[in-house]
């Protein structure tokens, strides 16, 4: 219990200096907007005041948030105290909040001097996130849950920080639906989106493949749909559907006395939990309980596994199934306090409804056009009822088929354009697109990585990532309220996997959504992380410490007039070696210092010196020819998720291999390849060509055709030359193709390359009729 005492009674709480260190170094993510560093430190010792305003609810939990902290550490036990509104001249910590206006929404001030340290919030969770600081300023053994020995040096340096985050919804994503994890692990995950100053933990409670919230209203939800046969020894993509004999006993679900626990103690760390209740797809775990609300009648049985492609689906013609949802949204409403209620919407295919006499029947008695517009009335209708629970509908950007309610918000998955079209419909936008801000993608070298869904995002990638597209005007822009990286758990059966792949990318993830972007430096930001695995180390978290592999890029030096190639790795302070003559490096191999001349063809092999020893070497084939570093123009664009390095990538002279994750690949989904490269003055022109990947489990395909054609003015084209491709579309493995043209020494300035992407996945592949890519690597000219 907190108590009031009068100034005269706080000198009793004497403290001495720690020492006169001068500007320590501090390591503090995400990045704050201002810091200046003072000399000397506050230490923190048994006879430290814990002080807060006396009534101020919101810093008395903040305050004993951090005494926790501290005692659990082995540090000194500290009480909370109250005291007055004067407090500057109070040896002590003061925990304040400040409603003046003077700092930002969820920002903070952080004084450190040698007499006291203030923190004052513009809110609560300013207030806390200034504490959050305070513990990184701390040495890292204070994330440490072991008793440590007497005599530790709790000492704080002296530093002034002004800070506030950029955007105003910084999150994560946990999928329990594949795999069931504790309350325990929960607790914990949300101790580290609060660690990070991040405020929104998004649970996705439900999907194909388990139930995880009791509803007393509907037992069955828990009896059936919680459970599924343990196929846990197949892979997730092979696993046959449960048999009429097996008994479901793999899953589990969390009691609505687990969710208040959960919710409160998020609630104590300003983590907003918004619940996701997956409709009208990804829900034949709620058929195989209730098949009355399917538009077949079943049976169903929850799904081990895979379960692609996912047509059963909520009967959307069925009243029954609406007051199924109503009566299950309500009691999810009196558990979960967000503003927010997720509802997925998300990979619908209307195969059913089109069969479905009653949905057939809804569309005609509603005036739909056809069954886009009846998900568009589905999402409406729940959307009316959350409405009138006082709350507000989010969901992935398929909900913007068929029409969106105003008041609805989108989560942006499937690249950027769903979040572009939301905002300049006026809608509120969640970017998480799945090139960057997908968890369940590998990190680094998927030969020595545990198992992923695919997909390569590393820590940088994470860390370049902008919000705000460029598309969007200023006015728009106001519209994207952040970010969110996701942790879907297909191929994560265990909290110490999920821990894995979310840390540390979740941390880029973290300052990208909090720090300025002016602020923002990859360098910088992977110094920083390096102090803070120390502090993981002793939370513990089981995180990935980066990838090995090093990143090779190129570029035309105009000063020299020559090629330059770069070595970087995401791991800093580790000696780099390599080779250009195809030759594997050793630790005696030139070591890098800058970048590297490469003006004839090379081989290049680098790698990383750990121990004496090279672990992981990165291979490439670097090719001279007429177009490099020259100019090139775009006519059709190339997609974001694959750039390839950006506009150079097509003549910077690196080869891609089979990896199409590798980074020299540029990719063009449902786009036509048509590029224009200005050699710079007319030459003749001999050879040109270009390479393209095939990698039909990627939905990657070659060219139906390929056109070379050559120019003097860049407007008028000639010797045009078109090849069709003969290879086949179907090929088990990835192939790589070169088409080429040869010209007898035609003079010219421009050449022209198209290349006609056959649009969409053919009728034999899993994704038929869905956009396919065309992957690039390389235009050469000679």
């Amino acid at each position: 219990m907190s108590k009031k005492i009068t100034l005269s009674a706080l000198l009793i709480f004497a403290f001495f200096l720690a020492g006169m260190a001068v500007n320590p170094a501090v390591s503090i993510i995400p990045k704050p907007v201002k810091m200046k560093m003072g000399s000397g430190s506050f230490l923190i010792n048994d006879r430290t005041a814990l002080l807060f305003i006396a009534g101020n609810e919101e810093a008395m939990n903040t305050a004993r948030l951090f005494a926790g902290h501290l005692q659990m550490a082995g540090g000194p036990v500290l009480t909370a105290l109250g005291v007055g509104k004067s407090y500057r001249t109070i040896a002590g910590i003061i925990f304040s909040i400040k409603r003046d206006g003077h700092i930002p929404a969820e920002g903070y001030e952080l004084t450190v001097s040698k007499n006291n340290i203030i923190i004052e919030g513009a809110s609560g969770a300013g207030l806390f996130y200034g504490m959050q600081t305070l513990v990184q300023l701390l040495p890292p053994e204070i994330y440490s849950s072991k008793a440590l020995q007497p005599g530790n040096n709790w000492s704080v340096p002296c530093i002034a920080i002004k800070d506030h985050p950029r955007f105003p919804y910084r999150g994560m994503h946990l999928d329990v639906s594949r795999h069931f994890f504790p309350k325990e692990f929960i607790l914990k995950y949300i101790d580290l989106i609060a660690t990070f100053k991040m405020n929104t933990f998004h649970w996705h409670l439900t999907d194909d493949n388990g139930w995880r919230i009791e509803i007393k209203k509907y037992p069955k939800l828990m009896q059936t749909a919680a459970w599924r046969v343990d196929r846990e020894n197949l892979p997730w993509l092979e696993r046959p559907p449960q048999q009429a004999d097996e008994r479901a006993n793999y899953g589990g679900y969390y009691s609505q006395d687990e969710i208040r626990e959960v919710v409160e103690y998020a609630k104590k760390r300003y983590v907003t939990i918004i619940p996701e209740i997956e409709m009208p797809a990804h829900s034949v775990e709620v058929l195989a309980a209730y098949p009355q609300f399917s538009c077949t009648g079943g049976p169903f049985t929850v799904p081990p596994g895979n379960y692609w492609p996912n047509v059963d689906i909520l009967c959307a013609g069925n009243d029954s199934t609406f007051t199924f949802m109503e009566d299950v949204l309500s009691e999810v409403i009196s558990l979960f306090p967000s503003k927010y209620i997720h509802i997925g919407g998300d990979e619908a295919d209307k195969s059913r409804w089109k069969e479905c006499p009653k949905c057939q029947a809804r569309i005609k008695a509603e005036g739909l056009k056809d069954e886009k517009e009846l998900q568009s009335y589905f999402i409406k209708r729940i959307e009316k009822f959350l409405v009138s629970k006082d709350r507000k509908l989010i969901g992935w950007d398929e909900i913007l088929e068929g029409g969106l309610p105003q008041e609805a918000s989108v989560m942006s998955w499937r690249g950027l354009q769903g979040g572009i079209a939301a905002a300049r419909q006026g809608h509120d936008v969640i970017m998480t697109p799945d090139s960057y801000c997908y968890f369940d993608h590998y990190q680094a070298n998927p030969k020595t990585e545990p198992k992923a869904i695919g997909g390569y995002t590393t820590l940088k990638k994470v860390y370049s990532y902008e919000p705000i597209p460029g598309e969007l005007t200023k006015e728009q822009s106001k519209y994207i309220l952040g970010a969110q990286g996701n942790v879907w758990t297909e191929y994560i059966p265990t909290p110490e996997h999920a821990e894995y792949m979310a840390v540390p990318r979740m941390i880029a993830l973290a300052e990208v959504t909090w720090t300025q972007k002016s602020l923002k430096n990859w360098t910088d930001f992977r110094t920083r992380l390096n102090s803070e695995f120390k502090r993981l180390d002793l939370f513990p978290v089981n995180y990935c410490k980066g990838s090995d592999k090093i990143e090779v890029s190129t570029y035309f030096d105009k000063n020299s007039q020559s090629m330059k190639c770069q070595f970087e790795s995401e791991q800093p302070g580790i000696q780099i070696v390599y080779t250009l003559d195809g030759n594997d490096p050793t630790p005696a191999s030139p070591v890098y210092n800058g970048p590297v001349d490469v003006n004839k063809n090379a081989y290049i092999k680098a790698g990383l010196v750990r121990d004496g020893k090279i672990n992981e070497l990165t291979e490439r084939t670097f090719i001279y020819h007429k177009a490099i570093g020259k100019k090139i123009i775009y006519l059709e664009c190339y997609s974001y998720r694959y750039t390839g390095g950006g506009e150079e990538a097509l003549v910077d002279g690196l080869r891609g291999t089979v990896d199409f994750r590798e980074g020299n690949w540029q990719g063009f989904l449902g786009n036509n390849l048509d590029v224009i490269i200005d050699l710079g003055s007319i030459q003749p022109v001999r050879t040109v060509f270009i390479t393209f990947l095939q990698s039909n489990k990627s939905w990657i395909f070659f060219p139906d055709s390929v056109t070379f054609s050559l120019s003097s003015n860049g407007k008028k084209f000639h010797s045009i030359n078109e090849q069709l491709n003969q290879d086949p579309k179907k090929t088990e493995t990835n192939v790589i193709k070169q088409f080429s043209q040869i010209f007898p020494d035609t003079p010219a300035r421009y050449v022209r390359v198209r290349a006609k992407n056959t649009g969409i996945c053919p009728p034999w592949h899993e994704g038929k009729g869905e956009p396919c890519w065309l992957f690039a690597d390389e235009i050469a000219v000679f």
